[in-house]
């Protein structure tokens, strides 16, 4: 069992910026990826960015150079710096880890950025 909890939502402008954070607990020692999918009202849930155990990333074409996912193994912590902030990605922000057959998720965090 892993249990995941999110930190660091929030309102900003555009143009701003934000870091959340996922903490891991449970059988945390276990996990080799990590990494955060977001949801908007009446869009279906999408890959934000990804990082292995080892610090290889993946980013979605739309946060490309504005997004940086980063993790503390020792404090079983990732995060996510995000940059020049637009209104299109306001969503709800999931922290999530794929372990054996199953992925764990967090309770989301609500990510808005007014224009």
């Amino acid at each position: 069992q892993v249990q995941l909890v999110e930190s660091g939502g929030g309102l900003v402008q555009a143009g701003g910026s934000l870091i959340l954070s996922c903490v891991a607990s449970g059988s945390s020692f276990s996990i080799n990826v990590m990494g955060w999918y977001r949801q908007a009202p009446e869009k279906q849930r999408e890959l934000v960015a990804v990082i292995t155990r080892g610090g290889s990333t993946n980013y979605a074409d739309s946060v490309k150079g504005r997004f940086t996912i980063s993790r503390d193994n020792a404090k079983n912590t990732v995060y996510l710096q995000m940059n020049s902030l637009k209104p299109e990605d306001t969503a709800v922000y999931y922290c999530y880890s794929p372990l054996g057959p199953r992925t764990y998720w967090g309770q989301g965090t609500q990510v808005t950025v007014s224009s």
